[in-house]
């Protein structure tokens, strides 16, 4: 069956919304936001120039359906990480969302970009502000697990949410601009990079004050070993 006939047939069957966010995306992922409009998506999904317009009034809200489906289609990634991963192990399950997080990035930069861009809004879109909410849930679940576990206080999520958010933004930026060293790029797989960057996170939440483990340790047993020497000072007995 011909490729028009097809999209006519699904249109027919109520499912032109589908068939139209298909071809946007599509579009979105060849020539970026500014290749997608309603007449090209009309043209790519095989239906006349007015059937866009019985569901999107803009091609702003035809970029915000897009942008929603990505932050779906992220959640589901994420979502099947913490599901693959081993799930006792809270170190292995941070890691492996926030691996499945960048892949999805560097995977579909177009979709990413959107999903971050400064239009359109999710304020101006519920459904994308929902979706954009929702797909961080399972990042904020494997960080809290991880800092349960780790004993860290958690009186901080939020901030910590916010950090681990802003690296993982950082890591996809460095990588979608090239701003790495070509060699890096080339030879370094992205779950390497994500782990590298987790450690040094995990490192400094445990760790807040700044002072590495080590010399924690050195400090408190000085701290251990002074406080007995002056306990025993002012216990030594008295001499005539």
């Amino acid at each position: 069956m011909p490729r028009t006939a097809r999209a006519r047939r699904a249109y027919h069957h109520g499912d032109l919304h589908r068939a139209l966010l298909a071809a946007a995306t599509a579009l979105l992922d060849r020539h970026g936001p500014q290749g997608v409009t309603l007449r090209g998506t009309a043209r790519a999904a095989g239906v006349s120039q007015a059937a866009p317009y019985r569901h999107f009034t803009s091609k702003e809200a035809l970029l915000a359906a897009v942008a929603e489906a990505s932050f779906h289609a992220l959640r589901r990634a994420c979502e099947v990480a913490v599901r693959e991963s081993e799930a006792s192990d809270t170190v292995s399950r941070l890691d492996a969302v926030a691996t499945a997080y960048v892949r999805f990035a560097v995977t579909h930069p177009a979709r990413y970009r959107l999903m971050w861009a400064p239009t359109p809004r999710g304020r101006d879109y519920p459904a994308l502000h929902s979706a954009a909410s929702a797909a961080g849930d399972a990042l904020a679940a494997a960080l809290a697990a991880w800092s349960g576990a780790a004993d860290v206080a958690q009186d901080r999520s939020v901030e910590r949410l916010f950090v681990l958010w802003s690296l993982l933004h950082g890591v996809v930026g460095l990588i979608l601009d090239e701003q790495l060293p070509h060699e890096i790029l080339k030879s370094v797989p992205i779950e390497v990079l994500v782990q590298t960057a987790m450690r040094v996170l995990r490192a400094g939440l445990l760790h807040p004050d700044g002072t590495p483990a080590a010399a924690r340790v050195a400090r408190d047993e000085s701290r251990d070993v002074d406080s007995l020497a002056s306990t025993r000072q002012r216990r030594k007995p008295r001499t005539r």
